[in-house]
C-alpha cells in the first residue's frame, strides 16, 4: 500500500504556531492550488487543501513563510470524523512529513 502527497501551492493565510495540551507543536495552514485546466465558464478552478505538520517543521514554517508564500509539502493523506451538531462529517487532510519554502514573501520586498 502507498500514502504518499505532494502538493505545491500558495499559503491563504498567515501561519500561528500552536501546542497541544501535551506541548507539542503543530501548524495548520491551507494551500491554494490552482488546477491545470479550465472550466467550463472558461477559468481555472482552484482546490484549497488543509495540511498539518508537527514539531520542527511546524516551527520552521511559521518562522519563514506568511501568506501567499509558495511551499511545497510532501506527506500522507489523513482522514478524521468530526462530530457537529449531532452531525458526522468526515474531512480529509495532509500530514506534512516535508516542507519546501520555493517562495518569500521577505525576497520579493528585497528586490523592489
Amino acid at each position: 500500500m502507498l500514502n504518499q502527497v505532494v502538493l505545491v501551492g500558495r499559503l491563504v493565510y498567515d501561519l500561528e504556531l500552536k501546542k497541544n495540551d501535551s506541548g507539542k507543536k503543530y501548524l495548520i495552514f491551507t494551500l491554494a492550488i490552482p488546477r491545470s485546466f479550465k472550466n467550463l465558464e472558461g477559468n481555472y478552478d482552484t482546490d484549497f487543501i488543509r495540511c498539518i505538520v508537527w514539531d520542527s517543521i511546524a516551527e520552521n514554517t511559521s518562522l519563514y513563510c506568511h501568506k501567499g508564500d509558495i511551499v511545497g509539502v510532501k506527506g500522507r493523506l489523513q482522514s478524521r470524523v468530526l462530530e457537529k451538531k449531532d452531525k458526522k462529517e468526515t474531512i480529509m487532510e495532509v500530514i506534512g512529513e516535508k516542507v519546501t519554502f520555493l517562495t518569500s514573501s521577505n525576497a520579493k520586498e528585497e528586490k523592489t
